[in-house]
């Protein structure tokens, strides 16, 4: 007899990393443990003076076996009416090229938009911010006060001297 072999569960989830931090830190943590594979697209952004490449620099560091793809110059148009999601999925699809993701892993309301309109489970993790209670906007506000949300791989690019 001969055993069907499982389907790859294959995990992404996108992001600004603007600056990467620990709640960043335990969705995609939280993948890797669920996943045989994960995939990390990092979008380009002029919310922080720091590279999209160094940006995805500071998850391969920590991540070794993350898939990073990039998304440089995606579209303005956000939100989650229907035109905007539309918008932006085609243009994350093209992003993900020959990749077949499962699931979609976020701590944000677009998930669902994401999942659904990619047929794939949407995987949520600390929805509400209470395992991590932080955001990439509080950290930017001050980096010192919150040095202790980010990995230091992280703190030494964003040190302000």
């Amino acid at each position: 007899m001969i055993e069907k072999k499982e389907d790859k569960k294959v995990g992404f989830t996108i992001g600004k990393f603007a600056p990467l931090h620990k709640g960043h830190q335990y969705l995609i943590e939280t993948a890797l443990k669920e996943m045989d594979k994960v995939i990390v697209v990092v979008y380009d952004t002029d919310l922080i003076d720091i590279s999209t490449e160094k940006r995805a620099n500071w998850i391969k560091e920590l991540y070794p076996n993350v898939e990073i793809k990039f998304a440089h110059n995606p579209p303005s148009q956000y939100g989650l009416d229907e035109e905007s999601v539309n918008i932006q999925m085609k243009y994350l699809v093209d992003v993900l090229g020959d990749e077949k993701p499962t699931h979609f892993y976020s701590s944000e309301k677009y998930g669902a938009s994401v999942a659904k309109y990619m047929n794939l489970v949407d995987r949520r993790v600390d929805n509400e911010r209470k395992e991590v209670p932080i955001s990439a906007s509080i950290v930017r506000e001050d980096f010192e006060k919150n040095k202790k949300w980010i990995s230091s791989n992280v703190y030494k690019d964003c040190k302000i001297d």
